[in-house]
């Protein structure tokens, strides 16, 4: 098969696909928080339950797309579409003028995502031999990441330019997302003729039943440790105790991004080597580190250093936790298997986001940050007996 850079096709243009996605959603990400806050008058707890809840809401529907996925036979059609409806709703954020407005708009966003995430995720590790999986998914999640690092940078610069106007910015982060939906014309579907006849799926179902206990286990480990794990817009309002929000959220979101996009690589080739349930205990440790610093210092230096650390917790779990997920599902229940693992992070996530979000707004960030390393702790143990099973994953 030609390769394009070293790589397979369909993963070169699914990591195009990501950048150009993430480079207008995170223009919006970035600025998000500054415009709930100051434009629209939110208080913290709804950042935590906005973006908590828009993240389950997509999970959920990632179990029933990545089974329907599975049924149907095809990958494709579910993430253009996905990414279709997230780009469209871009436009309309530039028209809201109160804070519930931007939650409906973001459930369709997420809606979006539950479409397209499980069937990609699947797609990709489809396209590659196993040996490939873990730099594939390295290589999908540093793309999409340099996207989330262009989207704030060009936000700082954007902004000013256009005098503040966050609904300019809207109007232009939807049509750098217009690219992502173009790219997939190179995207095909893969096809594996030794296992297609395999893939039967059985009645969707929530239940866990038909996978092995490994992936239980695993799922469960996530499920705990993401209840610690506050939405990010949330976290990025620690940004406050260097100066104004409306400038630093989005630096500091850069700062994160920038570290996300140069560790996925190296670790998702490492994780490849030395199996990825090591490399997920280091970033599970590292994220409980970056709270910790969050919640005991508030200098410039530490907020800097405490984002650095974000963003190598997240390369080390991100497309490391995929490329493990589809080593303990069976080939035919691939898609599912991506659903569900998206579904432990997304509700875990909404609350972390409610938890979280309460604790900040009645008594301050360092307690919420507490929260969260405390939880993130306790699951890293069911993690901990995971990867002691002996097993190359």
């Amino acid at each position: 098969m030609k390769r394009v850079l070293g790589l397979v096709p369909n993963v070169f243009f699914l990591g195009l696909v990501s950048l150009f996605n993430d480079f207008s959603a995170e223009m919006i990400i970035a600025v998000m928080p500054a415009f709930l806050t100051t434009v629209l008058g939110a208080p913290p707890i709804f950042l935590g339950f906005l973006e908590g809840f828009a993240d389950a809401l997509a999970s959920v529907l990632k179990i029933f797309f990545g089974w329907f996925s599975d049924k149907i036979h095809k990958r494709k059609i579910f993430a253009v579409s996905g990414y279709g409806l997230s780009v469209f709703t871009r436009w309309i954020l530039a028209l809201v003028g109160n804070f519930w407005q931007v939650f409906v708009i973001r459930a369709v966003d997420r809606v979006g995502k539950g479409f397209r995430d499980a069937p990609r995720d699947a797609l990709l590790a489809e396209s590659v031999e196993k040996e490939e999986v873990g730099k594939s998914f390295g290589y999908q999640r540093t793309m999409d990441t340099i996207g989330a690092v262009l989207g704030p940078l060009a936000a700082v610069f954007i902004l000013p330019l256009v005098a503040g106007d966050y609904r300019t910015l809207f109007f232009i982060a939807f049509g750098v997302g217009i690219f992502a939906v173009l790219s997939f014309v190179f995207v095909k579907e893969a096809h594996n003729p030794e296992t297609e006849p395999l893939r039967v799926a059985a009645p969707f179902s929530f239940s866990l039943n038909k996978f092995t206990r490994q992936f239980k286990l695993f799922i469960a480990a996530v499920f705990v440790f993401g209840t610690g794990v506050m939405p990010l817009s949330l976290i990025l309002l620690k940004s406050q105790d260097i100066g104004s929000i409306g400038v630093y959220i989005p630096l500091m979101y850069l700062v994160y991004n920038i570290s996300f996009a140069f560790f996925s690589i190296p670790f998702g080739r490492l994780s490849d080597k030395i199996g990825q349930k090591k490399v997920l205990v280091g970033g599970f440790s590292a994220a409980i580190v970056a709270y910790l610093i969050f919640a005991a210092f508030s200098t410039p230096k530490a907020i800097i250093l405490g984002f650095i650390i974000l963003g190598l917790y997240s390369a080390m779990t991100d497309g490391v936790g995929r490329a493990l997920a589809s080593k303990l599902v069976n080939h035919e229940i691939l898609a599912s298997g991506q659903g569900f693992l998206a579904a432990a992070i997304g509700v875990s996530s909404l609350l972390a986001g409610l938890i979280g979000g309460t604790i900040w707004t009645f008594w301050g960030q360092t307690a919420a940050f507490i929260y969260g390393a405390v939880m993130m702790a306790l699951g890293l143990l069911p993690f901990i007996r995971l990867n002691g099973r002996r097993s190359e994953l």
